[in-house]
């Protein structure tokens, strides 16, 4: 996520089951987001082995509550969409909801005629559903007239901070307090998928073999293949002063710094690109206005270290584009106009990003700034962003190097993080026992893909998804009377201890009444 941590050390691995605060320590942002970690993990790996890969829930009778049924609604005059029913629904143990959230009430014009305010259906469609931001020129569904196509759902989680989301600023800190406390979202997005991308026949469209056959697309598409290893080697042009940096410290910083390096453009290494940020990409700047390369700014940044210069790369996006994970160039700060909190970039922005304000759209600071140089040579930009070279180790700053494995498939929002701390002059990563550098897979982004249905047009959709009932029911009758029978056994044990204890309630206060006359 980007998020200004320290760093993150959950592995499921370690099997930690809790966190234990100890009295007079320092209490740290890792060790609260590791028992969240801890948390999401346990809840769910448990959901996931009782409900399995995905499945939603049916009631005790066996009706249909789960959320994502699927239905095509063929375009005579406007475009084909999909239907998606409201409810739950499951996926690796992760709860989608897709229950439209009912609309405000607003308080009427006392001058205005009063008009009934017409209700929107309970359902998402294929066209408005939350998080797809889908572009009705390029993202138009299949014709299944021509061939039937899968439905889908992609899974995945991605980070909001105060940029993206006003409602998380706490104003009454103030101006001067940036933000506080980040949020992660769950994304799902209903998506078409075509026949050839899962290699099956028409004559094969059972629901088995279409689960079968997207089970191993899944399995290819979940988590790319591209692998990195990280390191701290001591520069030969280091001379830092000693009184800030040790001689011998392989990292030459001298703060603290969680990398992120990112997958910007993805594809093979000959194509794929990457950008890297030494605050986890967590520097983020929301925008008021665009003009041309003009970028009006909220702030320019709260101190010399979180504020904009020239020559930094920035990245314009919004709620969509974050959520569409696809790269925008990466453009160059050319000019501050510091009264006016304005930067001029080097191009203009993508047309149609960041100028609808209901998208909050925000510029994200990259800290690179060139292509890496080594012996002698110098790597230079494609769009804004380093190329992947694989096979050799590839320098960042201060001593961080980077190594990609040779034959590696990237995506667009891949990413590793690499912690590098002054007080050991080193970067931390996994390494053997001969320090050499373990080569990792990507911290994330993980998808998490499961069917819905197989669209045939006229003849319907075929549901693909999987059900489960709810482990409570009522007692059997069997149950009850061993039950009852119990609860007898008990009473006569209790009021042989105390005879007064099994009397009923009624004898007890008529004794009680006569007692009282007396």
């Amino acid at each position: 996520m980007h998020a200004d941590l320290s760093r993150l050390t959950f592995r499921p691995e370690r099997h930690y089951s809790a966190v234990v605060a100890q009295q007079g320590r320092v209490q740290l942002d890792a060790d609260a987001n590791e028992q969240t970690a801890i948390q999401l993990h346990q809840v769910r790996t448990l959901a996931a082995d009782l409900i399995g890969r995905y499945g939603g829930p049916r009631d005790a009778a066996g009706r249909d509550k789960a959320g994502f049924h699927i239905d095509y609604v063929g375009g005579k005059l406007d475009i084909d969409t999909l239907h998606i029913s409201p409810g739950h629904y499951y996926v690796d143990g992760i709860l989608l909801d897709a229950t439209r959230p009912a609309p405000g009430v607003p308080v009427p014009d006392e001058e205005a005629d009063e008009q009934d305010t017409p209700t929107p259906p309970d359902y998402w469609t294929y066209w408005d559903q939350p998080d797809a931001f889908l572009d009705p020129e390029r993202d138009r569904l299949p014709s299944p007239a021509q061939s039937p196509f899968v439905v889908y759902l992609n899974v995945w989680e991605r980070s909001v901070n105060a940029a993206e989301d006003p409602a998380l600023r706490e104003v009454a800190l103030g101006a001067a307090m940036p933000d506080t406390a980040a949020r992660v979202k769950v994304v799902w997005q209903v998506l078409p998928l075509s026949l050839a991308e899962l290699a099956i026949e028409d004559a094969e469209l059972s629901k088995e073999n279409v689960r079968t056959a997207f089970e191993k697309w899944a399995q290819q598409h979940s988590l790319s293949s591209g692998r990195l290893a990280a390191r701290s080697e001591r520069p030969d042009h280091a001379d830092e002063d000693p009184c800030l940096v040790r001689p011998d410290a392989r990292y030459r910083g001298t703060e603290n710094q969680l990398y992120r390096v990112e997958v910007h453009t993805g594809g093979d290494a000959k194509d794929a690109t990457f950008k890297w940020s030494r605050e986890n990409g967590s520097v983020v700047f929301p925008v008021d206005e665009l003009d041309g390369t003009w970028v009006q700014l909220a702030s320019l940044g709260y101190d010399d270290k979180l504020d904009l210069d020239v020559g930094d790369h920035v990245e314009l996006t919004d709620t969509a584009y974050s959520s569409r994970l696809e790269a925008l160039p990466l453009l160059r700060v050319e000019e501050l106009d510091l009264p006016g909190r304005r930067v001029r970039l080097s191009a203009e922005p993508e047309p149609g990003v960041g100028r609808l304000p209901e998208l909050n759209p925000f510029l994200r600071r990259w800290d690179h700034r060139e292509g890496p140089r080594r012996k002698g040579r110098t790597t230079s930009l494609k769009g804004g962003a380093l190329p992947v070279t694989e096979g050799e180790w590839l320098p960042l700053e201060d001593g961080v190097e980077v190594y990609f494995a040779k034959g590696g498939g990237y995506r667009t929002g891949d990413h590793w993080l690499i912690p590098a701390r002054t007080a050991t002059g080193s970067v931390e990563w996994p390494a053997d026992r001969a320090r050499r550098p373990l080569l990792q897979r990507p911290a994330g982004i993980t998808r998490h893909l499961a069917p819905l249905a197989l669209v045939k047009g006229e003849e319907g959709a075929v549901d693909l998804r999987l059900a489960f009932r709810p482990l409570a029911s009522s007692l059997p009758a069997a149950d009850e009377a061993t039950l009852a029978a119990e609860a007898q056994a008990r009473r006569e044990e209790l009021a042989a201890e105390d005879p007064s204890h099994g009397r009923s309630q009624t004898t007890a206060e008529a004794e009680a009444a006569v007692d009282g006359d007396v």
